[in-house]
């Protein structure tokens, strides 16, 4: 146990310092103007507070992980992408952004600004450029540039002039599907097969490793103090598997929980665990994992081919010749296709709830805490009690979360329960013979 935590623990040290080993690569600058013009181009938007971006943008994925506090310091994480001739490239995300200082012009202050910037890496003579667009069909993903001759920028700059016409939108702010503006020059793009270890996965990675050491800690007590009461912890920990297999599992499932209580107890924890990570602001907590549409499809998915291999013949049955009068079943198989679609509209159940009350929740606090920021336009007074009442909403709001946290990790092992019980059923006449 001591070796996996320190390997672990040399993981997530080395992260940052990720580096490609076969590569030689360089950063490809933009101008100082260039970056100046992205800066400036970012402040005057954040003047105008954006909602919807800023809580997008928070609960979103990145190739960074944020610094507490700061919007423009982030962890690098290790970028892994395979380029349009098919090569595969490895570095690290921090080559792809850089930190300027610009001057405010009317405060005087010096703020400083994280502008995207293009990543060259030479192989076999060949050089390779990639970028993080924020104004592209693929914005904040990072794309394989190609370079334009002046005749293709003209063509570009045609087909933008046109395009900005067709939907009424500035010039400045229009996307053009297949191209992306790097400083003052277009390029081709291309999304490349993307597998990096962006925030989310790093912090689904440490979720699954702080699951199996606490469930590894409890075999461990139990190998060495036979059935002694755990204390403390390890007591506390003992009794949400106690509460989760005798309430939930063998409620439900009765003589098969022994057989399905390892993929549901790891759901519980699993679930529970990503929760209440979220609700940590600094590292390694803050992704929003269950979130995560993608996360909790997986799961709901897993749970599904649980339920529908491990079905009985009379789960099967009952789906495709039920119990009803027959004309309900033949010709017309009305039965058969509600069944049907019984069976899939029960995972998408189980996704969309998880995923709507955690996004909710997040998105909740977020948008309390942006009242600050709303109400600091109608001056002192106004802000300083939207402060104050934003504060104590917020915190309370996150109190919640965690009892929702740990009521959603129930839930979605519930369901996923009773939905694998309604299909190991054997029906009344199989009973009677056995």
């Amino acid at each position: 146990m001591k070796r996996l935590l320190l390997i672990v623990s040399l993981i997530l040290v080395t992260l940052p310092a990720f580096r490609s080993v076969a590569d030689t690569a360089e950063t490809h600058q933009l101008t100082q103007h260039e970056k100046i013009e992205a800066a400036e181009e970012e402040q005057a938007e954040s003047k105008n507070l954006d909602v919807k971006e800023i809580i997008f943008h928070h609960l979103g994925d990145g190739y960074g992980w944020e610094v507490p506090f700061s919007h423009v310091y982030r962890i690098p994480l290790p970028v892994i992408v395979r380029a349009e001739d098919g090569k595969w490239f490895c570095f690290s995300s921090d080559k792809l952004t850089e930190v300027i200082v610009t001057e405010n012009e009317e405060t005087g202050k010096k703020e400083e600004h994280l502008v995207p910037v293009i990543h060259s890496v030479v192989r076999d003579g060949k050089e390779y450029l990639f970028y993080i667009p924020h104004l592209s069909e693929n914005k904040n993903k990072v794309v394989e540039l190609f370079p334009l001759t002046d005749a293709q920028q003209a063509e570009v700059n045609a087909m933008l002039i046109a395009e900005a016409k067709s939907k009424g939108t500035d010039l400045h702010h229009t996307v053009l599907a297949g191209y992306t503006k790097a400083g003052d020059h277009y390029y081709r793009e291309y999304r490349p097969l993307d597998i990096s270890i962006t925030k989310n996965v790093l912090a689904l990675f440490i979720a699954a490793v702080l699951v199996t050491v606490m469930v590894m800690c409890v075999v461990r007590f139990y190998t060495r103090k036979g059935m002694k009461a755990p204390r403390k912890g390890m007591g506390f920990f003992e009794m949400l598997i106690d509460f989760i297999y005798t309430g939930v599992i063998k409620a439900n499932l009765g003589k098969n929980a022994p057989k399905y209580a390892p993929y549901l107890l790891t759901c519980f924890f699993f679930i529970l665990t990503m929760n209440l990570l979220g609700l940590i602001v600094i590292f390694p907590g803050g992704a929003n994992l269950t979130g995560n549409i993608a996360i909790t499809l997986v799961l709901a998915v897993l749970t599904f081919i649980i339920t529908n291999v491990k079905g009985t013949k009379h789960y099967w049955k009952e789906i495709f010749w039920p119990d009803v009068p027959m004309f309900l079943k033949f010709p017309l198989p009305i039965m058969q296709m509600i069944e049907i679609f019984g069976m899939f509209t029960k995972p998408a159940a189980l996704c969309v709830r998880l995923f709507a009350n955690m996004m909710g929740g997040h998105m909740i606090v977020i948008t309390l805490t942006l009242l600050i920021f709303i109400f600091a336009a109608f001056g002192a007074a106004a802000s300083g009690g939207a402060t104050a009442i934003s504060i104590f909403f917020s915190c309370f709001m996150l109190l919640l979360d965690v009892l929702v946290s740990f009521i959603q990790a129930y839930v979605f092992t519930l369901l996923s329960t009773m939905f694998i019980a309604m299909s190991q059923e054997s029906g009344h006449h199989d009973e009677v013979e056995a």
